[in-house]
């Protein structure tokens, strides 16, 4: 079965949607992107993207900050993203990958201004990306996050995620699934792509945006569903290494982690070691919402 991509403003075969080597967003990591999940549900026979135009309105943002720009309307973008769906007929879950790059094929000219936009789609197969079930250890990078001051994170640029890769292979190295990434200051940041999520007290608390974190749509949406739903609130501040060590509970969020629970850090257990009961009944909301399966949050879904 031939793989579609959606690429200068056609679908082509994924095999033909190529760059030359010396594009400019391969040399120096101008591009930005979204990540966006579907969700298949076999029962239904259908497949539901999560949250769809609000991951093309962050992207609209995002180009704007990187003087980019998308010759879309946010419409458009979702249509031509569930039309890529369809093409590829996938049944399974799956992972949307938009990216807006600078397409010259330059070596020597950095004034973004004066470079050409283009913009491309792609979806591949996504199973588990972390273990939702049983958790996931943590440790604490020795690479510091990246400060807003110098590249926006809340853009998505690519080349930021060289940060993120650094941080993941180093926790690998050291035997635990993620890392989590301070700020200068030791404050908490966010995982190498993920936002944090502490529980202490029948309290949520997450790094505020003024910590260099990506502002998430997986993050906002528990923000909403632990108010709304368990009647609890979260309180967005800076936080200290120490208070993620003394945790009843922590979880991270993302795109790609869900809602993922951390059962140690740094080998030290948190709390009993297991998934805690917030983080269990926030996944449980979650994962019934992204399956379709909650009538209540259907705004949030893409049918196809």
């Amino acid at each position: 079965m031939t793989r579609f991509a959606y690429f200068k403003n056609e679908f082509v075969p994924y095999e033909k949607a190529l760059i030359p080597i010396g594009t400019h967003a391969l040399q120096y990591g101008t591009a930005c992107f979204e990540g966006i999940r579907g969700y298949w549900n076999k029962e239904k026979v259908k497949l539901y993207v999560f949250r769809l135009k609000d991951h093309y309105k962050r992207m609209k943002k995002s180009t704007e900050t990187l003087h980019m720009k998308i010759p879309l309307d946010i419409e458009a973008l979702s249509d031509i993203t569930i039309e890529l769906i369809r093409k590829n007929k996938h049944r399974e879950n799956i992972y949307i990958r938009p990216i807006l790059y600078k397409s010259d094929d330059i070596v020597s000219r950095f004034n973004l201004d004066n470079l050409i936009d283009t913009f491309a789609i792609y979806t591949v197969p996504l199973g588990k990306h972390l273990n939702t079930d049983k958790g996931i250890s943590l440790v604490f990078s020795t690479w510091k996050r990246i400060s807003s001051k110098a590249v926006p994170p809340s853009a998505k640029p690519t080349g930021i995620y060289l940060n993120t890769c650094l941080a993941k292979t180093e926790a690998d190295s050291k035997g635990a699934d993620e890392a989590i990434l301070l700020n200068e200051d030791n404050t908490i940041a966010e995982g190498s792509a993920e936002n944090v999520f502490i529980a202490k007290n029948n309290g949520l608390y997450t790094p505020s945006e003024d910590q260099n974190i990506l502002v998430g749509i997986t993050r906002n949406t528990i923000i909403e569903l632990a108010e709304r739903e368990l009647g609890i609130k979260t309180t967005e501040k800076s936080i200290k290494k120490e208070e993620l060590q003394d945790a009843d509970e922590i979880f991270l969020t993302g795109t790609g982690a869900e809602v993922t629970p951390v059962i140690s850090i740094e080998n030290k257990k948190i709390g009993s070691g297991e998934v805690g009961i917030i983080t269990s009944n926030l996944q449980k909301l979650y994962f019934n919402i992204v399956y379709g399966n909650n009538y209540k949050y259907k705004k949030w879904l893409s049918e196809i």
